[in-house]
């Protein structure tokens, strides 16, 4: 089997991909005009301010929609089908995910779960929560 691609942080996602590995969802909040952004950036794309600071969001949300994968690349062909999702966070941002459900709904509420594929690296999937 051929070796999984991973995202690769860079200078604007390092904080994601650090808040990820220690089990906590990092997003960006514009303090000019207080609104949450997803996904990570220099200048807040709601007022162009160059004021974005990284906050812990609660990783609830619901799911948005979704699409189950049937078809893939090799490096995930052992794990189809399987769901992924677009989730729109309480904080207002959307962010794409596994959906680690049985059998996904658009509105279902979801919380973020990290998996950890490497020593350095997790990565957000989201299971369903009871409200």
């Amino acid at each position: 089997m051929a070796e999984r691609p991973y995202p690769v942080p860079d200078r604007d996602t390092a904080p994601f991909w650090e808040g990820a590995r220690v089990g906590e969802l990092r997003i960006q909040r514009c303090s000019a005009c207080g609104r949450h952004v997803f996904y990570p950036r220099a200048i807040c794309p709601h007022c162009m301010a160059d004021a974005l600071q990284w906050v812990v969001a609660s990783g609830r949300g619901t799911v948005y929609s979704f699409t189950v994968v049937h078809r893939t690349s090799e490096e995930f062909r052992d794990e189809a089908p399987f769901p992924v999702g677009l989730v729109e966070l309480v904080a207002g941002v959307r962010l794409m995910g596994r959906l680690e459900v049985a059998e996904p709904v658009v509105g279902m509420p979801v919380q973020v779960a990290f998996k950890r594929v490497s020593d350095e690296l997790s990565l957000p999937h989201f299971k369903e929560v009871e409200e």
